[in-house]
């Protein structure tokens, strides 16, 4: 189990991305959180397997129709990461 905060930047809020992120989430047995950010992008906390990791950081550069991602960064959560049961969109 791998733990990754990534933070996707372009047009990414207003365009159904969060949703998007969820819904791929699910479809891959992926746990965590999506979230806006006030500078526009987007954070993802997203915890599985590596395999499951890498085709969601694929399906994120894509995005739904209307995003345009212009940079996804991703790092590893090593110390003290959640345990999720789910994959929710937090809003704030």
């Amino acid at each position: 189990m791998r733990t990754l905060k990534v933070q996707v930047s372009g047009r990414v809020q207003g365009v159904g991305y969060r949703y998007f992120t969820r819904k791929i989430a699910n479809k891959l047995g992926i746990l965590g959180t999506v979230r806006n950010l006030v500078n526009g992008n987007v954070e993802i906390i997203a915890q599985a397997d590596i395999e499951a990791l890498d085709e969601f950081i694929e399906y994120l550069r894509q995005g739904p129709s209307m995003a345009r991602v212009s940079e996804i960064d991703s790092a590893d959560i090593t110390h003290s990461a959640p345990a999720f049961q789910s994959f929710d969109i937090v809003f704030y």
